[in-house]
């Protein structure tokens, strides 16, 4: 009996280990769909996001037309890094601050959004804990061959 669960815990764990990569890409394509999309309007509505900064939004430390400028880069650049996996977990933890910061500057988000900033969270945290997985350029510049 033992020698069965032992065979049944390796093939399960061969099978679901062959998901892992599958799973942080998928994760990698949401996140940049999520943010990019979002940085996107920012920049498409520009008039729109500097009245956000303006008046809705409190950026801590920097004046509000920086962090406009900041923040709709760091939303566009970041999670392209992080899409196509190149410098996957520095891009992933400056997304991470730039998430925290983004529930900080907005109150709110705290009543309809929370949740959502809590779920990236946690994607961004899995995404920085395993990397980009195999299907990234951070794996392939590792092995070239």
């Amino acid at each position: 009996m033992k020698a069965f669960i032992v065979t049944y815990q390796k093939t399960l764990e061969k099978r679901i280990s062959r998901l892992h990569n599958v799973f942080l890409l998928i994760l990698r394509l949401w996140l940049g769909w999520i943010f990019i999309s979002a940085g996107l309007t920012k920049f498409n509505y520009w008039d729109s996001t500097l009245f956000l900064f303006e008046y809705e939004y409190q950026v801590p430390l920097i004046p509000w037309q920086l962090a406009a400028y900041v923040g709709t880069a760091a939303e566009v650049i970041l999670p392209t890094f992080v899409v196509i996996g190149l410098f996957t977990r520095p891009m992933a933890l400056a997304l991470f601050g730039f998430n925290i910061v983004a529930v900080i500057s907005y109150p709110s988000i705290w009543e309809n959004g929370f949740l959502d900033h809590q779920l990236w969270g946690l994607m961004i945290l899995v995404v920085l804990l395993y990397g980009a997985g195999r299907w990234s350029l951070d794996q392939l510049m590792s092995h070239p061959d």
